[in-house]
């Protein structure tokens, strides 16, 4: 993996220095996370390197293809290998779960964009918020609703669930 790093940062006229080495590695160790997460983890080998720097970098390994990003939650973007994001997420809004689901499970979506307005989409970066299925086993248990799975007082009052958690690590789904 690191020499394939250095020689696409090479080819592109980029020298491979100890912080873009270490935003790598951390990136690659944490699989997603977020630029404070990084920085925590370069940190742990090289205490010189500030924030900036890791956002610095990440915007140039981004441009070069060798990350990419998406939005967990309203915080900060969260990295990730951008060989290792052929995938679409599935934030849980209850517990915060994040699964990660293969790009087919959205190709419909992806083919009637496609047909009926003629527009590419790039769903690499889509991120879905709903209930995880133990949540929804949860909810149905508790309201007696096994068929549908959403309390009868929520759906007749409009109320709404407390805020999304903040996310967990990604499971595949």
């Amino acid at each position: 993996m690191a020499q394939i790093w250095h020689e696409e940062l090479r080819a592109r006229g980029y020298r491979v220095t100890p912080q873009r080495q270490l935003v790598l590695e951390a990136i690659t160790e944490l699989e997603h996370a977020n630029p404070e997460e990084i920085c925590g983890r370069v940190q742990q080998t090289a205490r010189g390197v500030n924030i900036s720097t890791v956002y610095r970098t990440l915007e140039l390994l981004e441009n070069l293809g060798l990350v990419t990003h998406t939005h967990l939650s309203h915080g900060a973007p969260t990295y990730h290998l951008a060989e290792e994001a052929d995938h679409v997420h599935l934030v849980c809004r209850d517990c915060g779960e994040v699964n990660e689901a293969p790009l087919e499970v959205v190709g419909g979506l992806v083919s009637r964009l496609d047909d009926d307005l003629g527009f590419e989409a790039d769903v690499r970066h889509l991120t879905v918020f709903g209930l995880c299925a133990t949540c929804r086993e949860r909810d149905r248990a508790r309201d007696g609703d096994p068929a549908r799975g959403e309390s009868p007082g929520r759906a007749a009052s409009g109320g709404s669930r407390p805020g999304p958690k903040e996310p967990k690590s990604p499971t595949t789904a």
